[in-house]
C-alpha cells in the first residue's frame, strides 16, 4: 500500500496544479465591465465658486506729506550719523568668525579682575577670553566675566541705517 500512495501522490497533486490553473484562465471580462460601468456614470456637480468681495480703492490725496510707511531723509541721517559704530580698522578676533549662539562657556580661569571665560567654538577649540575682547559675529564686545557666564554687548542694525547696542550674554552649560 505504501507504493500505491507513492504513485498516487504525484498524480493529485497534478490533478489539483491542473484544476487550480483551470480557474485562472476565466479572464478579466467582469473587470472591464465593472470598469466600463464607472466611466458612465455621472459624476457629482461641482459646487459653484464663492462670490469675491471688491473693496474701495483709496488714492492718497495729501501730495505734499511724506510717506508715513518710510522714514524721512532727516531720521535716516540723524539715526546714521549718531549711536554707536562697528570699529571696521581693527583686526578681527579668532571668535568673531561664530556666531554667538555656537559658542559655548566651558569654564574660568583665574580670580577676580584678572577673571577669565574658556569659550569652545564648535570646531571644539577652547579659546581664553577676557574683558573688552570680542567674539560672535555682531561685534559683540565682553563687558564682563563671571564665574558662570559671559556678559557682551552686540551691536546690531537699527533698520534706519544706524547702529544700536543689544546685551547678550553665554552661560556655562548653555547649548
Amino acid at each position: 500500500m505504501t507504493r500505491n500512495h507513492a504513485i498516487l501522490r504525484p498524480l493529485v497533486v497534478a490533478v489539483f496544479g491542473v484544476l487550480a490553473l483551470g480557474g485562472c484562465t476565466k479572464g478579466t471580462s467582469d473587470l472591464r465591465e465593472w470598469v466600463d460601468a464607472e466611466k458612465h456614470k455621472k459624476g457629482e456637480p461641482i459646487p459653484a465658486l464663492p462670490v469675491i468681495r471688491t473693496f474701495e480703492t483709496f488714492a492718497y490725496q495729501d501730495q505734499g506729506a511724506r510717506d508715513p510707511f518710510s522714514p524721512s531723509t532727516a531720521e535716516m541721517d540723524t539715526t546714521a550719523s549718531n549711536g554707536p559704530r562697528p570699529d571696521e580698522n581693527r583686526p578681527k578676533e579668532p571668535l568673531e568668525m561664530f556666531t554667538l549662539d555656537s559658542l559655548k562657556m566651558v569654564g574660568t580661569v583665574g580670580a577676580g579682575a584678572s577673571l577669565q571665560a574658556l569659550v569652545k567654538d564648535p570646531g571644539g577649540v577652547i579659546h581664553r577670553v577676557h574683558r573688552n575682547e570680542y567674539m560672535g559675529q555682531a561685534y559683540g564686545r565682553i563687558t564682563a566675566v563671571g564665574e558662570d557666564r559671559v556678559d557682551l554687548v552686540e551691536l546690531v542694525p537699527n533698520g534706519s541705517g544706524g547702529w544700536m547696542e543689544r546685551p547678550a550674554s553665554i552661560a556655562v552649560g548653555e547649548k
